[in-house]
Parts: C-alpha cells; structure tokens; sequence
C-alpha cells in the first residue's frame, strides 16, 4: 500500500516568513475594513459575538477590531481569529493581492508523489479553510487537488499524540501507514508516540542552525523534499 503523506505548512512546505510578514500584516490592516462592511452577516457576526462573549461583556466592533489585533499581534491560536482571519485571505488570494509562497522542492514533490499513488493531507494550526485557500493559490498554481483531506486543531493539539490518531482514523489508515512532515520537533514527537513515521523539515532558510544530533531526537532530518532519505522512507 502507499504511503500516505501528512504535511505541516509553516516552515515545511513554506517559509515562516511568508505567514508572520505577509498574511498576519495583511489580515491586521484589512480588519477595521473588512468588519464595517461585513460585520452584520451571519457568518462573520458569530466570530465577533464569540470575541465578545470571551471579553465579558458586550463590546463595540471597536474594541472586538483591537482585541484581535492584539491577537495577532500575539500569534494567539484562537479559533474566531483563525475564522475571520481565513475570511480576510480569502477576499485577499481572489483580488490577487498576494499568491501563497511555497518552497519549490515542495510543490515539485508533492506533484510527484501524488502522481505516484501517495495519499496527501495537511495538518497545521492554520484553519482548514485557510489551507485549502493557501494551496488553492499558490506561486507554483494550484496545488489543492492534490489534497485528499486538510486537518486542523479541531482535531485536537499539534503536540498531542491523540490528535494524530484521530487524524490516522478519520483517514482510515494505520498510524505506521503515514509519513508526517513537520519543522516543529515537538510535534513529530506527538507524531511518533501515535505510530507515525516521521521527519524533520529543516530548512536553512528557516533555521540557520541545523539542528542535528540530539536536537532532531531521532527523527529523520533533511533539509529538502527531494533528500533521497525522505524518498527512501516514503516507499518504505
């Protein structure tokens, strides 16, 4: 059986700096606008009532646009910001204000393994919607299809070893069938206790210390999609 191949997104398909300097400023500065105009529909109304309610009390569209600022300011993981955020983006991608970065050696493997019969997933801490639009508008195309599911933190935390198994259930395979790619040590330990195999993504762009020896904690360390050890454990 082929392998199936879950991969993060920040810092393994794509730089860090590409959500920290591009996505999060975008999102910042396109708030105040984005609520005046759409703040009465349904959909963006919920995530502001939910800001609200985690304030105490009810707040002007004011105070709910500084609170998540401040959010992103934070890098705050929260499930309303991550929803209006995806909303911002998605305006953002279809006017073409920006196309997502996505390292090369990523986009080329990821096209071949799909062609090769591997099974694609993505979890990362971004919403799934959000994914969805990161590789649906990507500098290299678009790179949804090749996507069988997207997972996020509704499905428990990334450095949890739960939330893996419950992504191997939901993908009906068995945790020893998936290959996890990820920059974030802690979470291919999470990974790792659940059955998976997995590698560490470490990009000189990203960490200009290798981390090598016991800062990869036995995880398969490469510095590419195209390392021949990462191909190596896929076919396995």
């Amino acid at each position: 059986m082929n392998s199936l191949i879950l991969t993060d997104i920040e810092g393994t398909t794509s730089s860090i700096s590409f959500v920290k300097d591009v996505l999060f400023p975008y999102a910042r500065d396109a708030l105040p606008g984005f609520i005046r105009q759409r703040g009465d529909e349904p959909e963006v109304r919920q995530w502001l009532d939910v800001v609200a309610t985690e304030l105490g009390s009810i707040c002007s569209d004011d105070v709910i646009v500084e609170t998540l600022q401040g959010w992103i300011d934070e890098d705050r993981k929260h499930t309303a910001l991550k929803a209006l955020q995806g909303m911002i983006w998605s305006d953002g991608y279809r006017r073409s204000d920006f196309t997502a970065q996505i390292y090369p050696d990523a986009s080329d493997m990821l096209k071949r393994w799909h062609d090769a019969g591997h099974t694609l997933a993505v979890y990362s801490s971004g919403s799934a919607p959000a994914q969805k639009l990161f590789f649906g508008h990507t500098d290299a195309g678009d790179l949804a299809p090749l996507f069988s599911a997207f997972f996020d933190t509704e499905v428990g935390h990334k450095r949890a070893a739960h939330s893996y198994g419950v992504i191997a259930d939901k993908l009906n395979r068995s945790p020893e069938d998936v290959v996890f790619l990820s920059d974030v040590v802690e979470e291919l330990d999470a990974a790792r206790d659940a059955g998976m195999r997995t590698v560490l993504i470490d990009r000189r762009e990203d960490y200009p210390e290798p981390r090598l020896g016991a800062g990869a904690r036995d995880h398969l360390r490469v510095e590419t999609f195209a390392d021949n050890d990462l191909a190596t454990m896929i076919h396995r």
